[in-house]
């Protein structure tokens, strides 16, 4: 079996992802699943080739399984983060520039060196695909639009002056200025995209129906029993919903409108 939380992983954060595994750990052990993995897979991409079968418990993207990830796995949960652009079970991307950009609005971002992290992504391109296609009028938005496979490495070169704006999870953005507060105060917001369903907690679909069952009835014990309230904390989870596979149909809806609006593509 294998585990990890790979969306928001940080270096600095394996000790709060370590303490919410451990909590897992412990509540499926009490329901009888045992020979759990001892630790997390802290090297899994965000956007790995596929969910292996044999994957117990991690945390993958709304937008590619519907797509690249289709018929792989079972959602166990939707988190609620305490974090800026969250209500609820959702998230959303956020549009960022150095905070001596001369943009004030996104879209003042016509033209931009842009950076995102994944064709794949939900919060770094489906969203704002969405909210540009309103503006963009059926051609390319920016002046160059660059793929770099990693969202706090975009925070990052934000900051340097590498790439004038890019959009991030909301939730990374939050950690970021967590853990790394130094870099976000070269950061600056210019507002949020369309809201989406939060990225949920999934299972492998090969794994069995009972092992499925503890697995959800863990994390709900988890994200709900005064002992784990600091694992919680750790994270920034106020609660995680019962799984509702239907919500997350939006992101195809954004998708679908995007291409009615003549932008079927970031550029």
């Amino acid at each position: 079996m294998r585990a990890s939380l790979p969306m928001y992983n940080l270096p600095e954060m394996r000790p709060a992802n370590a303490a919410f595994w451990q909590a897992m750990r412990l509540e499926l052990a009490r329901r009888g699943v045992t020979g759990t993995p001892e630790a997390l897979e802290y090297d899994r991409a965000p956007v790995p080739a596929r969910i292996e079968a044999e994957t117990l418990f991690t945390q993958v993207c709304g937008w590619p399984l519907q797509t690249i990830y289709a018929g792989q796995a079972r959602l166990l949960g939707m988190p609620c983060y305490d974090a800026p652009g969250c209500e609820g079970a959702g998230h959303a991307g956020v549009f960022i520039v150095h905070r001596d950009s001369r943009f004030q609005s996104v879209e003042e971002l016509r033209g931009c060196h842009f950076v995102f992290n994944s064709r794949h992504s939900n919060s770094g391109m489906n969203l704002p695909r969405r909210v540009l296609a309103e503006m963009a009028g059926g051609r390319p938005f920016f002046g160059n639009c660059v793929e770099t496979h990693s969202q706090p490495g975009n925070i990052e070169r934000v900051a340097r002056g590498e790439a004038e704006a890019s959009c991030v999870d909301c939730v990374t953005y939050a950690f970021f200025r967590r853990y790394r507060p130094l870099v976000a105060a070269e950061i600056r917001t210019l507002g949020f995209t369309v809201p989406s369903p939060s990225i949920p907690f999934v299972t492998s679909v090969a794994t069995p129906a009972p092992v499925v069952a503890a697995l959800e009835d863990a994390l709900q014990a988890l994200a709900k029993a005064p002992a784990w309230a600091a694992a919680r904390a750790g994270l920034m989870l106020r609660d995680v919903l019962e799984p509702d596979e239907g919500r997350y149909i939006v992101q195809r809806t954004y998708e679908a409108e995007a291409a009615a609006l003549g932008y079927p593509r970031l550029a």
